[in-house]
């Protein structure tokens, strides 16, 4: 097989513990991971985006199969011994390394459907030129946050209750918000994950960042994508 310059993973399995089928569900007026697909596959840069699943049939029954795209979508069927609910994801991220060679590899999942072309290819940039200056290997998104945070027993943790200052004077916090992850194979080797030893941390609006894990987290989304396309409409 030949060696890619870019390849998008987007893993994608048949069965969600929280929401149930979400991957394929109608999500604002078509599947979720066309939400995604469909901004991964508005990157010039990427060449592949290759999905890792056990769902093959679902996709061809939504119209998805090996091939589509003019060639740049590639359907992988998911080994037995790495299904399930309960498997690392890096046990899936390291086969798809395996087996399709690439210089660049990002990663995202079917539950960032805010997650933008413009955002995606910001990132792929931003990681070329660390890579080129030898000061990075890896970037994953983040959200910013600057807010009082308390352990569960009400004690504080990153301020002081009896001195209170502006929460925007507060030391900025990063939360990884599992949007994006851009590494390649040397870094991902060194920590047998997708954020390698010296990574970017890509700072994204909120808003755009949202991942369905649960309903809550699903009806915002869509309210979020069903405002985004009526602001676009108008």
């Amino acid at each position: 097989m030949d060696c890619f310059d870019t390849v998008a993973l987007l893993p994608m399995k048949a069965n969600s513990e929280r929401v149930k089928g979400k991957n394929f569900r109608k999500f604002a007026g078509k599947p979720l991971f066309r939400w995604i697909l469909e901004s991964l596959l508005s990157v010039d840069a990427i060449d592949r985006v290759v999905i890792n699943t056990d769902a093959r049939q679902v996709l061809a029954d939504h119209g998805l199969e090996d091939g589509a795209e003019n060639g740049r979508v590639m359907i992988r069927d998911r080994k037995p011994e790495i299904c399930g609910d309960l498997v690392s994801m890096n046990l899936i991220l390291a086969d798809d390394l395996e087996n399709v060679p690439a210089k660049t590899y990002l990663m995202t999942h079917t539950t960032n459907p805010l997650l933008t072309p413009e955002t995606i290819a910001s990132a792929i940039e931003q990681y070329s030129k660390g890579v080129a200056s030898g000061a990075v290997d890896s970037l994953f998104t983040v959200n910013p946050i600057q807010t009082r945070f308390y352990r569960a027993d009400g004690s504080a943790i990153n301020h002081d209750p009896d001195n209170l200052i502006r929460t925007q004077d507060l030391e900025l916090w990063l939360e990884e918000n599992s949007n994006l992850y851009v590494f390649n194979k040397d870094s991902f080797a060194k920590t047998n994950a997708r954020i390698g030893a010296s990574p970017i941390l890509f700072q994204m609006d909120p808003t755009e960042s949202i991942d369905i894990d649960d309903q809550a987290q699903w009806e915002l989304a869509e309210a979020v994508a069903l405002y985004k396309m009526g602001a676009t409409d108008g």
